[in-house]
């Protein structure tokens, strides 16, 4: 069975790395993986790092694609990701979550009929105004086999008018939908160790700090929006230290969004330690070392869950609610009070023992093994297809 695995931004690359290590393991002879980059992420830290620490193979083929527009950026590469599809020919096409290469890839395989696998389907943050939204529902409805990570996910779909029946042969017109877990908590547990040993790391970032990550661009690029960001960070700073890897798009807007005095405070405060972008087993370790975890990314969300790290969201919803809703992270998206609330709540190191204490016996996430889970799935689901 060969299947084209279209990735191209980091998180993408990292859920990647699960599935290509389950083949690698366990279907070395029944699945023939193509990756395809298309190259959305195209910063060294941003991309190729993750491959050298992540044990995945170098992609068959990047398309190199780069920044632009969403219509720009997409139209490439689904011109691309068709060219590719026509000459390998494959049994499905793999896609993750809800990027621009996931939404190119959907529609180039769904245009000629190439069964469509969605890792990461059914999540909603039920507003249409992000472009992920968009790009999630479009692949999920034409998709063939959709992987939920969580009930939620798989409930949302039932919602929306897709059938929890399971078809013998699965088509874009009857796909199946399946509760998995999430690939990305096979990664944390299989690379958890290798960070939190990696005397490296220890001896450059320490412990016992607030880790913070901004990249959305509704924070990025909003004037207000960031300024909060930034004011609350000067606060939080006053009584504990700061790491913020900078992603290249906040780097960019930070002059053009903040006050001149702002950016001084921020860049000549002690307490604020601004890094480059960092591999994925920095940002484990990261992750795990910290005391508190401030993001606006989905995928530090559920790292910081797994690690048993409180979390504040800098979004006004998330589609990972399950974690809300056990207490382990607030949403306070923008707004300097709810930051700051929320903050001093997390400082209780007694209240976040009792939260993920509670949390232990709730399965929000899986075991760990939904690569392996959806490797078998597509040989079975799809043998059909490529046994006609």
């Amino acid at each position: 069975m060969k299947i084209v695995t279209i990735i191209g931004a980091r998180p993408q690359i990292i859920k990647a790395s699960a599935l290509s290590r389950a083949i690698r393991d366990h279907y070395p002879t029944r699945i023939n993986e193509v990756i395809v980059h298309t190259g959305q992420h195209y910063d060294e830290k941003m991309s190729d790092i993750f491959f050298s620490q992540l044990q995945i193979p170098q992609p068959n083929y990047n398309l190199n694609i780069g920044s632009g527009t969403h219509g720009m950026q997409t139209a490439k590469m689904i011109e691309g990701i068709e060219r590719i599809l026509l000459s390998e020919r494959p049994d499905a096409l793999v896609i993750y979550g809800d990027t621009n290469s996931t939404l190119a890839g959907a529609i180039a395989a769904s245009k000629i009929q190439i069964p469509i696998v969605h890792i990461e389907a059914g999540l909603r943050s039920f507003d249409k105004t992000m472009p992920e939204e968009i790009n999630r529902i479009l692949a999920d409805n034409v998709s063939t086999l959709l992987f939920c990570p969580t009930k939620a996910g798989y409930c949302n779909l039932i919602k929306e008018g897709f059938s929890s029946v399971k078809s013998e042969r699965p088509d874009f017109n009857s796909p199946n939908i399946y509760h998995c877990g999430d690939i990305m908590l096979d990664n944390t547990l299989y690379f958890r160790d290798i960070a939190l040993n990696n005397t490296d790391y220890k001896k450059r970032f320490g412990k016992d700090f607030v880790l913070c990550t901004v990249h959305r661009n509704t924070n990025t690029d909003n004037k207000e929006k960031l300024t909060n960001i930034f004011t609350s960070l000067l606060q939080i700073a006053n009584t504990q230290r700061i790491i913020l890897p900078l992603h290249p798009r906040t780097k960019k807007m930070v002059p053009l969004m903040l006050d001149t005095e702002l950016q001084r405070e921020i860049f000549e405060n002690p307490n604020i330690e601004i890094i480059d972008p960092v591999g994925y087993l920095e940002m484990i370790y990261l992750e795990s070392a910290s005391s508190l975890v401030i993001t606006d990314s989905g995928g530090v969300q559920k790292e910081a869950y797994f690690l048993k790290k409180p979390c504040l969201i800098l979004r006004p919803q998330t589609e990972w609610i399950e974690i809300v809703e056990t207490g382990a992270a607030t949403i306070t998206d923008t707004d300097p009070d709810a930051i700051m609330n929320a903050y001093c709540k997390y400082k209780d190191t007694e209240n976040n023992r009792i939260i993920f204490e509670r949390a232990e016996g709730i399965s929000l996430f899986g075991d760990g093994n939904a690569a392996e889970f959806i490797c078998i799935t597509m040989i079975q689901a799809l043998d059909s297809f490529f046994c006609d």
